[in-house]
């Protein structure tokens, strides 16, 4: 599907938030608004439309997206497209180098894990799951699965090929996959992180699982959080 870049020539001033020439200093000044680097992590599985995107991120209001949006176009992170017809709706997509931050944001991830402050109870989107399990993946036992699984969270699917390699995540129509997950990104979460049993998220009516439960089983092994250091 080709999309139609829409181009804007207004520019506002570059501002600069420090006058330190580190490349985390730049780093800062790029994502580091609140909600900017968000942003980033909603758009990493593909394009979004700017309801799409304030409904993930909850507690945005209108005015703030759009300015971040602005800004993180300004400076190459995104870019605004039209999808062909009959959609033809504006979207907003990472540029390749936007795409190239996704692992930075997985170290980070990775590090602010480890702090007694993770809550893993809080609110979550989907996108912020499936990047969750490509960054917390063991790809020691991932080989173990070689299988696709699909994930049904809202109205939000996904297609998760696992094998010795890791996780690869699209999204797509999880009816291709040998094991389906229905859920929520919480509760789905909930399973994941929270070490709650599969039966009991059955029971409660907030996940069914479709295709191999051994398969499903195995799956949910694969992510154990790291120790937590530090205090809280």
């Amino acid at each position: 599907m080709e999309l139609e870049k829409i181009t804007n020539p207004e520019k506002k001033t570059e501002k600069r938030w420090y006058d330190d020439a580190c490349g985390t200093a730049l780093a800062m000044e790029l994502v580091g608004e609140r909600w900017s680097l968000l942003i980033v992590r909603e758009l990493m599985f593909g394009p979004r439309r700017f309801g799409e995107l304030r409904k993930a991120l909850t507690g945005i209001s209108a005015n703030v997206l759009t300015q971040r949006l602005e800004g993180l176009e300004e400076v190459g992170i995104l870019t605004r497209e039209k999808l062909p017809p009959p959609a033809s709706v504006q979207v907003y997509a990472l540029t390749p180098w936007g795409y190239k931050s996704e692992d930075a944001i997985q170290e980070l991830g990775r590090w602010a894990v480890q702090s007694p402050r993770h809550d893993t109870t809080l609110p979550l989107s989907a996108a912020s799951l499936m990047l969750s399990f490509r960054t917390m993946i063991d790809r020691s036992r991932s080989g173990l699965v070689n299988r696709t699984l699909g994930f049904q969270l809202g109205d939000e699917g996904f297609l998760a090929l696992v094998d010795e390699a890791g996780i690869a995540i699209r999204r797509g129509d999880p009816a291709e996959a040998d094991t389906i997950f229905i859920s929520d990104p919480v509760s789905m979460a909930s399973v994941i992180y929270g070490g709650r049993p599969i039966t009991d998220a059955e029971d409660a009516g907030v996940l069914t699982i479709t295709g191999s439960r051994v398969l499903a089983r195995l799956f949910v092994t694969l992510f154990p959080l790291p120790p937590k250091i530090g205090s809280a």
